[in-house]
């Protein structure tokens, strides 16, 4: 197993030196990104690409499940799906991508000099929230899903489908803690929900605001365009529930192929980025809420470069990012969880096939892997779901359905826009979020 040490020497001699295929790619047209609403388009071959095998690749990618599916090269888009122009406007529930989103805001606060990796959350939680044990969890064990906080994916996830939960804070720092910070990676929804909350403290704003004027506003990205919801006591969600239009979604996936650089801009380190997305001790296939391809990962990225990171989300919202290769495959839809296992293999391949400046080998067909079962207790715990009504074991003392913490609640869903429901925002009215 490569060490996160060792990929982050890797990394970084790849950017100094150049990464495979970055001298072919200098002959190539490169496109500037873009703010606006449309981005510069190129010929498949003018960036290297078979037009025949690309059109297969998207032909196949863009079945009955996908809304969008957009293809860039070197910040030119190259094909796309035929839905694109109706839904590409349309704000999306990203799911688990918005985890990956969280991560660049956190980014933003540590280039900033407001939140430091490594130091534990106690350093900004307010006085009497959460215990010794939970304030001593660092930024470092929330960013990289090593918190040693027990774990439930669905149970933990099922109240925030319908905004039922009263404080995602005081649920996190109520999830008692069965390994020790660090050694062991579990999928935690609310891990990501305590992230988003220490940023917010750190930076000394709200999430929003920050992530709306060091992230979103550098790339074009309106206020107006998406609806990012929140729990009864209005922290911002971070495990899911970032409703975005697929075409912003695309401007976040070009901001890290271009490790944060944004028209001459840094919008995010280029530093952050390499560390996010770096593989960990604790999981080769993991960085910092992103996907990555580590020494055993092939399997996600399938012939694709060792550089290749996702923003991953249920349902198949993703964005696939190669930096080396200036590649962007990114692609919204209603792939149901368990449906179409082979689906972003089949397309990944088909796409090593469109190459030819540089020539990718075939990764060979999907092999498959074993389900994990929904009983299992990493992903079901009626604990976690009981806590948000105030009962079990899970639930933070004095945190129910009408108060938490001394404060009344926000009824659920009450701070949904008018037409935005929690897979997506629908219509034209004007108080309804999308690309106008």
């Amino acid at each position: 197993m490569v060490t996160a040490g060792v990929a982050a020497v890797i990394t970084a001699s790849l950017l100094l030196v150049g990464a495979p295929g970055a001298q072919a790619r200098s002959t190539q047209r490169h496109c500037e990104v873009s703010s606006g609403r449309v981005p510069q388009t190129a010929n498949p071959e003018e960036v290297g690409l078979d037009s025949a095998a690309l059109r297969r690749a998207v032909d196949f990618a863009a079945d009955p499940s996908r809304f969008t599916v957009q293809i860039f090269r070197n910040n030119c888009l190259v094909a796309g799906g035929p839905n694109n122009q109706r839904a590409g406007a349309m704000p999306w529930n990203l799911w688990s991508s918005t985890k990956s989103v969280v991560s660049l805001v956190a980014g933003a606060a540590v280039d900033a000099g407001l939140l430091r990796i490594d130091a534990p959350i106690d350093a900004y939680l307010p006085a009497g929230l959460g215990d010794s044990a939970h304030r001593a969890i660092t930024v470092r064990s929330l960013l990289t899903e090593t918190s040693g906080m027990q774990v439930a994916v669905a149970s933990e996830g099922v109240t925030g489908l319908v905004q039922l939960d009263p404080n995602v804070v005081a649920q996190a720092l109520a999830m008692p803690i069965v390994h020790p910070q660090g050694t062991q990676w579990q999928y935690s929804q609310r891990a990501v929900d305590l992230l988003v909350y220490v940023v917010q403290q750190a930076v000394g704003e709200d999430f929003q605001a920050f992530a709306q004027r060091k992230l979103f506003t550098p790339l074009g990205i309106e206020r107006t365009d998406y609806h990012w919801a929140r729990d009864r006591s209005r922290n911002t969600y971070g495990y899911a529930h970032l409703v975005l239009p697929p075409d912003d979604f695309v401007k976040l996936g070009l901001l890290v192929a271009n490790r944060g650089d944004w028209h001459g801009t840094q919008v995010i380190s280029a530093d952050y980025l390499t560390q996010a997305t770096t593989s960990t001790a604790a999981n080769d296939c993991y960085g910092f809420l992103f996907v990555v391809n580590g020494p055993d990962c092939g399997s996600i990225f399938p012939g694709m470069p060792a550089d290749a990171v996702q923003m991953s989300g249920m349902m198949r919202q993703d964005n696939t990012i190669v930096p080396s290769l200036g590649l962007l495959v990114s692609w919204t839809g209603v792939t149901v969880p368990g449906g179409s296992v082979s689906f972003p293999h089949d397309v990944l391949r088909a796409l090593t096939f469109a190459f030819r400046d540089p020539i990718l080998a075939d990764p060979g067909p999907y092999q498959d892997h074993p389900d994990i079962s929904l009983a299992d207790p990493m992903i079901s715990n009626p604990a976690a779901t009981l806590a948000a009504l105030g009962l079990g074991p899970m639930a933070y003392p004095g945190c129910g359905l009408l108060t938490c913490l001394d404060k009344p609640l926000a009824p659920p869903v009450s701070d949904w826009p008018p037409g935005c429901y929690i897979v997506g925002c629908f219509g034209t009215g004007p108080g309804t979020p999308g690309i106008r």
